[in-house]
């Protein structure tokens, strides 16, 4: 089922990505030459306009093959021809259409749930060290820790895990002003529990609120901002060397996930909409990591057109495409190399665990 689920989640996130691509283009008057899904042979074609529409037999992938994306062209309609806004936005939509997907996923991930917990402090429990004049009070909503925003009320502890230590930077809101902690010792401590035995805990609990439409949208939009930050801060743990090679995965770490993620799961119904949620959390990624400015990238594109758009602008001469043709090209040698490698060492780890 993971197996499966996969092969359809990774279709459906690249289909919906050149759908993006394909809808702008065709709005913005700039000729697709063929919209295909999937790729190798194909099973099926149809011409339609000045579009052929392909339906190919390996389930993987699918492109929008726009006329003149790739070089310099004399037709008045292609891609090259068109304003550079116009192309901006064709080349932002791809990510803006799984970014999308993202959050119907989410959408329907958390429609059955009937209340939310918010980062609003509810509740202080008597001998807690952290309350305070100079602490947290009730009512107070937790806004950032060390810098970093809180979206929901899962993020307090991943936040808190991220810098090691009992001292934080707190920002909080009380009514309606901003409050900062700077250097606040934030230490668990144990605390009882109703069967008399003790727990290790802050000593509060956050509020929870009812599953309205307006909190579901906003506990969605949040959901899908902090899950975008990830990609952040994981490239950040790369740089730093806190995460190495083992920790960067591919297509098989990912179905890999998908099992382990299905295995846990208390029954069919729990199985597939966690899946749904992983699936939510792969597609805002990828909209995510298609932005960076790397080359052959849809982001590395985008600020390769506006550097070109500011010196012509500057110059009155036209640049020759074929210098950026060369950039991309060499952006995605090393991106498929660097691809194989993944998921060579994921296939090697496989069989080694």
């Amino acid at each position: 089922m993971s197996v499966l689920f996969a092969i359809i989640l990774f279709s459906l996130l690249i289909f919906v990505h050149e759908l993006g691509h394909f809808l702008t283009a065709k709005a913005s008057g700039v000729r697709v030459n063929e919209f295909s899904l999937f790729m190798g042979p194909v099973l099926w074609q149809k011409q339609i306009g000045q579009t052929l529409y392909s339906l190919r037999c390996i389930p993987i992938g699918g492109y929008c093959a726009m006329e003149g994306e790739e070089g310099d062209s004399d037709d008045p309609h292609s891609f090259g021809k068109a304003a550079w806004w116009k192309r901006a936005i064709i080349l932002v939509a791809g990510a803006a259409m799984n970014y999308l997907m993202g959050l119907l996923l989410l959408a329907v991930f958390f429609a059955p749930q009937k209340q939310f917990v918010t980062p609003v402090v509810s509740e202080i429990e008597p001998g807690c060290a952290l309350a305070g004049e100079q602490g947290i009070q009730e009512g107070d909503l937790l806004l950032a820790i060390d810098g970093e925003k809180i979206y929901t009320a899962a993020d307090f502890s991943f936040l808190l895990s991220l810098n090691p230590g009992d001292v934080h930077d707190l920002l909080l809101e009380r009514d309606g002003q901003r409050i900062l902690l700077e250097n606040f010792s934030m230490e668990k401590r144990e605390f009882p529990e109703a069967d008399g035995t003790t727990s290790l805990r802050y000593g509060f609990s956050f509020s929870v609120v009812d599953a309205t439409g307006w909190e579901m949208a906003k506990y969605v939009w949040n959901t899908a901002l902090n899950n975008a930050r990830l990609v952040r801060l994981s490239l950040n743990m790369l740089l730093r060397g806190q995460a190495g090679i083992r920790d960067v995965g591919g297509p098989v770490m990912i179905v890999q996930q998908m099992a382990q993620v299905a295995d846990e799961s208390s029954n069919l119904y729990y199985a597939m909409l966690n899946l749904v949620y992983f699936g939510a959390f792969l597609a805002i990624n990828l909209a995510v990591m298609n932005l960076l400015p790397i080359p052959a990238l849809d982001g590395g594109r985008v600020v390769c057109l506006l550097l070109t758009t500011a010196v012509e602008a500057l110059t009155h001469k036209k640049i020759d495409p074929k210098y950026e043709a060369y950039l991309h090209g060499a952006g995605m040698t090393v991106l498929m190399l660097l691809m194989a490698l993944i998921m060579f060492k994921d296939i090697i780890f496989l069989f080694m665990r």
